[in-house]
């Protein structure tokens, strides 16, 4: 699939005046066929944003368009969506609940991948009976079984052990290799992002602050370490000095003195936790992500 499995021009989302917005002057774009991470603060509007990608909410201004239509609510049939509550029915069983999706989803329903996922799960059980974990499997399986092309996933791993984790997590990149999904997932846990994601969006301030491939916007960065204290003309994200020492993470502008500094590049782990420790860092968005061609001036 090529093009853009999501746009965002000018996004917002008001809840109204007691809880303010949610989005506001949110653009970006997403192409097609990647694994995104989605992170950001609690607040940041990361649920807003996958549920207005959904079709479930309409934004207060601005547009977004899903996998190429004006409205997102016309491309539900090609979207699954994983709420972070994982709405299902508590007096269906497990069985009832798989045979219900293959109902909802004629032609395109994929038993074969929901079964791979809920395997484990004791088939006659109601759902209101499951664990949280239990129903979080659950979930995933309806999400996987409707081969869908765009999987939006709000916080999918939090209820589950490691070991559950590590295995949902190889069945979601065995789909987006399989079947080239575009996976678009929330999370907290940045290690296990790191080695799944190829492309991030990092919500900050109802804003997109920093988006493109991860490779991309790792190398953009560099962890400088040295006496030197004059970092121009690279952009500091963070820095901090111990005795003589200053320590710092860069936006490199051009490059590098490796003369006058002990250069590494940063994990994408440590790029996104300092991205978060620091919400004034200017935006960063690669030209697949919507940002300035190379030579072009970005906008903070």
């Amino acid at each position: 699939m090529t093009g853009a499995a999501i746009e965002a021009d000018g996004l917002g989302m008001l809840y109204g005046r007691r809880r303010g917005w949610a989005l506001r002057d949110c653009s970006f774009r997403l192409p097609a066929g990647r694994i995104c991470a989605l992170v950001g603060p609690n607040g940041a509007g990361k649920s807003t944003l996958l549920a207005l990608a959904a079709g479930l909410l309409r934004p207060t201004e601005g547009t977004v368009r899903v996998l190429g239509a004006a409205d997102p609510a016309g491309t539900r049939h090609r979207v699954a969506y994983v709420a972070q509550d994982k709405p299902l029915y508590p007096q269906l069983t497990v069985a009832g609940t798989l045979r219900a999706g293959a109902d909802l989803n004629p032609g395109t329903w994929d038993g074969e991948a929901a079964g791979r996922i809920a395997g484990p799960l004791p088939h006659g059980a109601k759902v209101r009976s499951l664990s949280g974990g239990q129903r979080t499997r659950l979930a995933l399986a309806l999400a996987l079984g409707k081969r869908a092309e765009l999987l939006l996933l709000d916080e999918p791993m939090a209820d589950l052990d490691p070991l559950a984790r590590h295995q949902l997590m190889g069945a979601l990149m065995a789909e987006a290799a399989d079947h080239a999904t575009t996976i678009v997932m929330s999370s907290h846990i940045l290690t296990e992002l790191e080695g799944a994601c190829d492309y991030v969006l990092l919500v900050d301030g109802g804003r997109v602050r920093l988006g493109g491939e991860s490779e991309d916007l790792v190398a953009a960065h560099a962890r400088i370490t040295g006496q030197v204290r004059d970092l121009a003309p690279h952009t500091v994200i963070e820095s901090r000095t111990t005795g003589r020492q200053l320590s710092a993470l860069v936006r490199k502008e051009g490059r590098v003195d490796d003369t006058a500094w002990d250069v590494t590049e940063p994990s994408l782990e440590e790029l996104l936790l300092a991205h978060l420790r620091t919400p004034g860092a200017p935006a960063l968005l690669t030209p697949s992500a919507g940002g300035p061609v190379p030579g072009e001036v970005a906008a903070a």
